[in-house]
């Protein structure tokens, strides 16, 4: 009996889940989407929500769907919400109160007498299809002009806590491919073309930390994600696991095969609860679709995931002192080398990289190493995702190409 390789199998998984979301969609005559990151819940969107719930169950409005989304990056601008209409152009709101939510409810639901509006080139497109929700999110904001988003791709257009959103967006397709056609020296190789460096901070090169870990010898290797953001005023890693945790779990997976590890962690302050519960119900959902676990898309290759959570000492988002963490002793950063990819997490080799680094794997593995390196600047390839705080008036994130001047 022939077997099923894993983009089959993935293939099968998708039309099955894209499926059951059209089927969740329909009729479709109208999509509400509310921010619902912890930014936009602190500037009131909960409170939104629970309006929009209440008054289409009390109305009896039928065929709408309410969606919650990430973070777009325009803080300054929330509770931000978007209304989806077939044959109308998206409408979206920005700094929206009880009153307003209200008043989108009677004109867009009850009503439905909001013209349509002129249809620019960035709205010709389906509203209520995920892979265009970028070109109308984003496509008629100055600020955004200048942005490419690699690692946010997905933030703002998914519900990230439906996994059939994710796989709408090619979600795992860079790892059944992986699976399928790569061994892990050929995969090491793309991502060392790429020119990926690490996002923590040091920006050492990616493919050769990847190879560093590959070439170790021993009965037990371990993967970590370090999403231990404890600088003032940055938000990059929180709003990147809160709108899409798959993508960097989905990274993770990939540098497990690779270096040949069958257990990772994601290293998560405690004061980040919302991606907290995201990421473990991401976590959960990935594992029963067999993306994770025993035989992944089956595969003789089985990893799994577990979260730690930090207690938020500054000093844990230092790998060494971070994997210290990890074996319960206290977070201390010790003397290098060795290095974590020779002797790591109880002392053995240990693959360890940030947020952004592992959101951006998949990318880089769907797309080709050479649109990667064609990013940014001789030595650092991509983009980085900043955030702005302070005294600024766009308060918020944005992803530009590495190089970019300030």
């Amino acid at each position: 009996m022939t077997m099923s390789t894993p983009l089959e199998i993935l293939k099968k998984i998708k039309q099955e889940a894209i499926q059951k979301l059209i089927e969740d969609g329909l009729p479709l005559s109208a999509r509400i989407y509310i921010g619902m990151s912890t930014c936009e819940i602190a500037a009131g969107s909960k409170e939104l929500w629970d309006v929009f719930q209440e008054e289409i169950k009390k109305k009896g409005i039928k065929d709408v769907l309410l969606k919650q989304k990430g973070c777009a990056g325009r803080c300054n601008l929330e509770p931000t919400v978007e209304v989806l209409q077939a044959g109308k152009v998206p409408f979206k709101y920005v700094k929206v109160d009880v009153k307003k939510a209200r008043e989108i409810i009677k004109k867009h639901l009850i009503e439905n007498n909001v013209p349509s509006g002129e249809r620019t080139p960035a709205m010709r497109t389906d509203p209520f299809n995920l892979t265009d929700r970028s070109k109308f999110v984003f496509g008629d904001l100055d600020s955004f002009k200048k942005q490419l988003r690699i690692t946010l791709r997905n933030c703002a257009i998914i519900d990230s806590e439906n996994l059939k959103d994710y796989l709408s967006v090619r979600g795992y397709e860079a790892l059944a491919k992986v699976l399928t056609e790569y061994t892990p020296q050929q995969l090491i190789d793309e991502i060392t073309k790429s020119g990926l460096r690490g996002r923590g901070g040091g920006g050492f090169p990616t493919g050769l930390k990847w190879n560093n870990v590959y070439r170790q010898k021993s009965d037990a290797k371990f993967v970590i994600c370090n999403a231990d953001e404890g600088d003032p005023g940055a938000f990059m890693d929180r709003s990147a696991l809160e709108g899409d945790p798959h993508a960097v779990i989905e990274g993770m997976i990939i540098g497990a095969y690779t270096v040949g590890a069958n257990r990772g962690f994601i290293y998560i302050r405690a004061e980040y609860p919302l991606a907290v519960e995201r990421l473990k119900k991401a976590i959960k959902d990935a594992r029963a679709l067999g993306f994770f676990g025993e035989r992944i898309l089956g595969t003789e290759f089985s990893f799994d995931i577990e979260i730690v959570l930090g207690a938020g000492a500054f000093v844990c988002g230092e790998e060494t002192a971070l994997i210290h963490s990890i074996e319960g002793l206290r977070g201390m950063p010790r003397a290098r080398p060795p290095y974590p990819s020779i002797k790591g997490l109880w002392g053995k080799p240990t693959l360890i990289n940030n947020v952004e680094t592992f959101a951006n794997i998949a990318v880089i593995m769907l797309d080709g190493y050479e649109h990667f390196a064609s990013i940014g600047t001789e030595k650092s390839k991509g983009t980085k995702v900043f955030a702005l705080a302070g005294k600024v008036n766009n308060s918020g994130l944005i992803e530009v190409p590495m190089g970019i001047s300030l």
